[in-house]
């Protein structure tokens, strides 16, 4: 198993997924650790990503990004800042990168 910290560094805590109304996102997001990331990536750090749904783009951190890059699979669902929840990700997903593929495959 890889290890994992939150975005910012700290330590995963259980209270992690809890949803900020004011802006529906996790109060904290689950990476690879910087020493994981450091290892290299399978696919190109992208940070940008469409959902077809409603049309507009969200950028991820960079933490978030290097993670996708290193272990595509690591996620099961993002975010879209244009509609507020979290969606799910893979082949039946509504999300593609800037290069039309789907995210999360």
């Amino acid at each position: 198993m890889s290890k994992t910290t939150l975005t910012d560094g700290s330590p995963v805590t259980p209270d992690h997924r809890e949803i900020n109304p004011a802006t529906g996102q996790q109060k904290g997001y689950v990476v690879l650790s910087a020493e994981e990331r450091a290892k290299g990536f399978v696919r190109p750090v992208r940070r940008t990503y469409v959902h077809s749904k409603c049309g507009v783009a969200t950028t991820m951190g960079q933490a978030i990004a290097e993670t996708y890059a290193r272990q595509p699979d690591f996620y099961s669902g993002t975010f879209c800042v244009g509609c507020r929840p979290h969606f799910p990700v893979g082949e039946d997903g509504e999300f593609v990168w800037d290069d039309g593929s789907k995210v999360g495959t």
